[in-house]
């Protein structure tokens, strides 16, 4: 919605109602014609740098000789730890991210192995902070009952792992039992993962929409232009309905520039619902990068132009509404953050790390001038988490000569959204749901320490949820609540339990708290 729609609203012709209302009436006015947006401000800055590995198969072997940016492949028995597509709040101080296809297309990924990265950054903030990134972990994503539908790369292996000339993921999301919802761009198609990366059903295809690199038709024969599939996927805050958005318009459409869909997808269904909403762009070239919910009709929009640097005109988060269609059918959409104007009066980008010769967009106002911006996570009603996708080796827009390096950075607005808490609270729930499983795993096969520290983790998971619970109105969390303090008493009981060496009493103790959060996770109906 306009800025000016908004102020027409009967809540909003109750403020005219006074001399104050409307001198407030025209401000707003004339701060909307003047394009206006909520300031925001830098506070917390960390950077995993660009030539950062994990182990694994030599990578890179298709992407030509470079050097690109400095940087020469192949990259040998090793992978690039970039690309990150999509990112997910943890509830416990780590971050999943998900690494995209790879370098780019489907010709020259196929050494590039899917995975799903959980990160620890330290942020650099107005009181300290290292400002690096911590590696802890990783799921590959594999499919190793052949459910993917047509021959994969690594079709003849053993357990094979799916790779970037598979699938172009770009967008993911956590169920309510801990399984991973991606988007895809090569279907494109919904994709079901479990925790452990393994495909739990055959992709789901989009109705009507079939890419140009979707592998169940002749290359190039289908109605979506290649890389403009699900780029974002937002979940409804009770976990029950994913909305997965293409990146570009069918070759069909009369203005296919400006024209982008989002569709539903019912999760206990497994199945799309039929329900579709238009989004148009601020110009033709812009696409894309990520969508989130803040509540049941409200999204947040990254959209972004193709430019990087000093060249970089259009990085900006919309705040969306699908209750609220204008007479042409799109949705409504207000400014939110301008990406490339960011306050930093403490001077934390400039900070740690320090800058290098050539670095741009550093300083008081602080710029993120990268050309894909990815992900964006809701951290609390007024501060949210944004991490570029940084394209490695191939994209500098910190650096005209050095690649880009892959920032998480966080971003406070003046004024709250309206956020659902059940936002906020499934992430701790699902992260200690998931360690006390781990934990009582641990423990009844004897790794003691294993199950101390994954059992420490969740108890860390439930008093954040249990803080985040108490922000509800608490008759309608009463019975939530009690098992969330009956689920932190069993853990710490367990805890204990595993110091004296009983491991079959912890295990027993983390299995019924696991439970017991089960139940406190938000209600979906069957």
């Amino acid at each position: 919605m306009h800025p000016v729609d908004a102020l027409l609203n009967p809540a909003s012709a109750r403020i005219a109602g006074s001399r104050r209302g409307a001198i407030t009436l025209v401000s707003c006015l004339l701060a909307s014609f003047a394009g206006s947006t909520i300031a925001a401000t830098l506070t917390g800055r960390a950077v995993l740098p660009a030539v950062t590995f994990a182990p694994g198969p030599t990578s890179g072997k298709f992407i030509g000789p470079g050097p690109f940016n400095g940087i020469i492949p192949p990259f040998l028995d090793k992978q690039p730890i970039q690309g990150f597509s999509g990112a997910l709040d943890r509830g416990d101080s780590t971050f999943e991210v998900m690494a995209d296809n790879g370098f780019g297309a489907k010709d020259n990924s196929a050494d590039f192995h899917l995975r799903v990265y959980t990160v620890r950054p330290n942020f650099a903030t107005d009181s300290g902070g290292s400002a690096s990134v911590t590696v802890e972990r990783f799921v590959e994503l594999t499919d190793p009952k052949r459910r993917s539908g047509f021959a994969i790369q690594n079709e003849n292996v053993l357990g094979p792992v799916l790779t970037g000339a598979d699938f172009d993921i770009e967008s993911i999301q956590r169920g309510r039992d801990g399984s991973f919802w991606i988007g895809d761009e090569f279907g494109p198609f919904v994709l079901h993962v479990s925790a452990s990366g393994e495909l739990l059903d055959a992709p789901f295809p989009t109705p009507g929409v079939q890419s140009d690199s979707n592998p169940f038709i002749p290359a190039g024969t289908g109605n979506l232009p290649n890389s403009r599939g699900f780029e974002g996927m937002a979940i409804s805050p009770n976990g029950r309905f994913l909305y997965p958005m293409l990146e570009g318009a069918l070759k069909t459409d009369p203005d296919p520039k400006l024209t982008l869909r989002i569709f539903e997808f019912d999760t206990v269904a497994k199945a799309f619902t039929g329900r579709l909403w238009r989004y148009r762009l601020e110009d033709p070239s812009n696409a894309l990068g990520d969508l989130q919910s803040i509540n049941d009709h409200e999204l947040l929009i990254i959209e972004r132009d193709g430019a990087q640097g000093p060249a970089a005109a259009l990085k900006k988060i919309f705040r969306i509404d699908l209750s609220q269609i204008d007479s042409e059918g799109f949705v409504s959409k207000v400014e939110v953050v301008d990406l490339l104007d960011i306050a930093d009066p403490n001077g934390i980008s400039t900070s740690t790390p320090p800058p290098r010769p050539g670095d741009f967009g550093l300083g008081d106002t602080f710029r993120f001038p990268f050309v894909t911006i990815e992900d964006v996570v809701v951290l609390s009603p007024a501060e949210f988490l944004v991490v570029n996708d940084n394209n490695f080796p191939f994209s500098a827009g910190r650096n005209p000569s050095l690649p880009d390096d892959n920032e998480f950075i966080r971003v406070l607005l003046d004024d709250a959204l309206d956020v659902d808490p059940e936002v906020l609270v499934r992430p701790p729930l699902l992260t200690a749901r998931e360690e006390l499983l781990a934990a009582a795993h641990a423990a009844l096969t004897g790794a003691l320490d294993a199950a101390g520290g994954s059992g420490t983790l969740a108890l860390a998971a439930i008093k954040r949820a249990w803080d985040l619970f108490r922000l509800h109105e608490p008759k309608m969390l009463e019975k939530r609540l009690h098992g969330l303090l009956e689920a932190k008493k069993l853990t710490g009981v367990a805890l204990v339990s595993l110091e004296l060496g009983r491991s079959e009493q912890a295990a027993a103790g983390f299995i019924t708290a696991r439970r017991l959060i089960g139940r406190a996770l938000p209600r979906v109906e069957h």
